[in-house]
């Protein structure tokens, strides 16, 4: 039973794969990624310093902090589309016919869109790696192995959240919409309206940073941050309140757990929805 519901899962992972790769969209976000490295090597940003960082360091720095912004909604316009997508064209219930589970349809699809999301973006590093060696600049190796995990990271929580989203929505437009609603959300959580409610009632500015770290973004953010600097300086006083709280290393631990548990937890309640409600 284990070897035929692995096998059903591999197809679903397969055939989505597959279609993805037909896909002009798919094609245009791997050349962006690869086009930005490309660009920020040409402008000579290895070669600009910023808190003592130069070189791949700097480019890697810089990657990252963009990434931010385009990967989350990038992720949740593609994604939360994908089973209520399925779904209005008929393509959901002629799959479900076949002899499969729900959750072997929703966990096939999720290992899919991660793959699809995620390659082209370690692509990229990968190619500003290479290049790097090739023009003998340092490779800052533990920096770019935690940015890999980092983005992974950020990726698997936007994912786990889209299919939640997709697997509870009706309707196309109403995913899109809600989906735009969370990522306004997050963003605007990761100081403005923190910062405005801090001032306006006078709370307690830790209970504010502890909020905010609740944030995925904000632990994304600080955790991109803390790895090139360490003593945050670029947060002002709020570093004194993580850095005193924990210490560097259990932060940037914390800053790769919490996203993918998150995600997860989004995930299997996607799924637990997607097995026991009327999805067709």
């Amino acid at each position: 039973m284990n070897k035929i519901r692995n096998k059903n899962l591999w197809e679903i992972y397969r055939i989505d794969i597959k279609q993805n790769l037909r896909s002009k969209s798919f094609w245009l976000y791997t050349v962006f990624f690869a086009l930005f490295v490309a660009v920020m090597f040409m402008t000579g940003i290895t070669e600009s310093q910023v808190i003592g960082f130069v070189g791949l360091s700097r480019l890697l720095v810089t990657f990252t902090q963009v990434s931010m912004v385009i990967l989350p909604i990038y992720v949740l316009i593609s994604t939360v589309r994908s089973l209520v997508g399925d779904k209005e064209n008929g393509v959901l219930e002629y799959t479900l016919a076949l002899p499969l589970s729900f959750s072997t349809y929703f966990w096939g699809k999720f290992l899919s869109r991660f793959t699809v999301i995620y390659l082209p973006v370690l692509f990229a590093m990968v190619m500003a790696v290479v290049w790097g060696i090739f023009k003998s600049l340092e490779i800052p190796w533990d920096l770019f192995f935690l940015y890999v995990f980092l983005l992974a990271s950020m990726i698997f929580f936007f994912l786990g959240l889209s299919m939640y989203l997709s697997a509870k929505s009706r309707t196309q437009e109403n995913a899109l919409g809600i989906s735009f609603m969370i990522w306004i959300f997050l963003v605007a959580f990761m100081d403005i309206l923190l910062i405005g409610i801090m001032l306006r009632w006078r709370v307690n500015p830790e209970a504010i940073i502890g909020v905010a770290l609740l944030n995925p973004l904000q632990v994304f953010r600080t955790g991109s941050l803390i790895l090139f600097d360490p003593k945050l300086t670029v947060m002002g006083p709020v570093s004194y309140y993580i850095l005193d709280t924990v210490s560097r290393e259990t932060f940037i631990a914390f800053s790769l757990l919490y996203p993918v548990i998150l995600g997860l937890i989004f995930a299997i309640l996607g799924n637990r929805y997607f097995n026991r409600h009327d999805v067709v």
